[in-house]
């Protein structure tokens, strides 16, 4: 599975693997590189959406001069929430 790129079915397999015999020093590793893999696989596609969520953004508030740049979102570490302010 993890040679097909299919990198959360090869982790489920690890993780079975590891809990049929705890003490396999080899299915410890694969759990290990397959967790890291994966987060570092969903990292990647975060960034590559957030981008193209940008040059949405860019593309629709260019036709009135804008960016979102010219937005800065900060967050509320009591209540979770963001305020928005247009900054010029």
């Amino acid at each position: 599975m993890e040679k097909l790129g299919k990198l959360d079915e090869a982790l489920a397999d690890a993780q079975l693997w590891l809990a049929g015999d705890p003490r396999a020093a080899g299915a410890r590793e694969a759990v290990a590189r397959l967790k890291k893999a994966a987060a570092e696989r969903d990292e990647k596609l975060k960034e590559e959406m957030m981008g193209k969520l940008k040059d949405m953004g860019n593309w629709v508030l260019g036709k009135f001069g804008l960016s979102v740049d010219n937005f800065k979102a900060v967050q509320d570490p009591k209540t979770g929430s963001y305020s928005i302010s247009f900054q010029q």
